[in-house]
């Protein structure tokens, strides 16, 4: 795979040209960008792969729903149903994609909307909700709308600085578009990043005045769930445990287990893949398996003893409180 993706640099640099093209045409206004009435909170990156964007929306979920009436945007990635579809306690994974379905699970007091067309979608929330803010789940690089507040996510150990584009990289935009960005988040930070190692990434990230840099680690819930009975963490060691992960990182989570001590075999599947009946049936004679709450959203129903670990950013340095007072200048 690293061979194919540096026989395909020349066309990288295709991608980045036509990429970079497209941008220069929204920002000159021949390519129109549509501002709503209804504050808008943009959450993206620069590339593919997982930065964490599901998390930061629960995150922001969790925090606005308190004081706001909520809704959430998404394309709804790989569902089944087309156009603009709005969650129920009736709906299914397959009508809104895996990560939508994961958000409206966790809080079905909040409206989940999905539509690749954002222009539609949020116009549709507007007639039919009337939301006082709406999340806009990787809508970075949709520049059909212009959102009041973009947070911009980058992993630690893949930051788009150093990057290159598709295919050759795994950036699917232009670097600078970075500048659009209210806050940049780094992403899954180890525990014991310090002062000097902060500072030496916002030098290579390059944020422009006023743009803030955060930081955030990945915190994982000991308290599992799932099938009854409970579990905990530590109630897994010493049992074989089969790993089932369809997501597009699932590095840090199979570092994290393994340093608790997890005896586990990992069954890796490319991001939001729908599992095959032969797949569940594999996964059915496994004694114990463990997934993401993602991937729970698929499995839900169909595989026993099956149980996920739930996952959400902890912001480094007090940038959770620095989070959110720049959200508060847009409601």
């Amino acid at each position: 795979m690293q061979l194919l993706r540096k026989i395909a640099f020349p066309i990288s640099l295709v991608y980045a040209l036509v990429v970079s093209i497209r941008n220069g045409l929204y920002d000159i206004g021949f390519f129109k960008s549509t501002t709503f009435k209804t504050p808008t909170i943009c959450v993206g990156n620069l590339s593919v792969g997982g930065t964490g964007k599901t998390p930061m929306i629960e995150y922001l979920v969790g925090h606005l729903k308190a004081y706001y009436k909520v809704a959430v945007l998404s394309r709804g990635y790989k569902r089944k149903s087309k156009g603009f579809q709005i969650a129920s306690k009736d709906g299914a994974v397959e009508e809104l994609g895996d990560e939508p379905y994961q958000i409206f699970n966790k809080f079905p007091d909040i409206t989940v909307a999905v539509d690749a067309d954002r222009r539609n979608g949020i116009s549709n929330l507007e007639a039919s909700v009337g939301p006082d803010v709406i999340l806009l789940d990787d809508a970075f690089q949709h520049r059909k709308v212009k959102p009041d507040f973009s947070i911009l996510l980058t992993a630690y150990d893949n930051l788009y600085a150093k990057d290159w584009y598709l295919p050759t990289g795994n950036l699917r935009d232009t670097k600078k578009e970075a500048r659009r960005a209210q806050v940049i988040v780094v992403t899954k930070c180890p525990d014991t990043l310090g002062e000097e190692r902060q500072r030496m990434i916002r030098k290579s990230l390059k944020p422009k005045k006023g743009q803030q840099v955060l930081f955030s680690r990945l915190h994982y819930d000991d308290a599992l769930k799932g099938n009854t009975p409970a579990l905990t963490l530590n109630g897994l060691l010493g049992q074989k445990i089969t790993l089932v992960t369809g997501i597009a990182n699932p590095e840090p989570l199979v570092r994290y287990l393994k340093d608790k001590g997890v005896d586990l075999e990992h069954l890796e599947f490319r991001d939001h893949h729908f599992f095959s009946a032969s797949e569940i049936e594999l996964f059915n004679s496994k004694p114990m398996v463990l997934t993401t709450e993602k991937d729970f959203a698929r499995l839900k129903g169909k595989v026993a003893h099956l149980y996920y670990i739930q996952v959400r950013h902890d912001f480094l340095n007090g940038g959770g409180e620095t989070l959110h007072n720049a959200i508060q200048g847009i409601m």
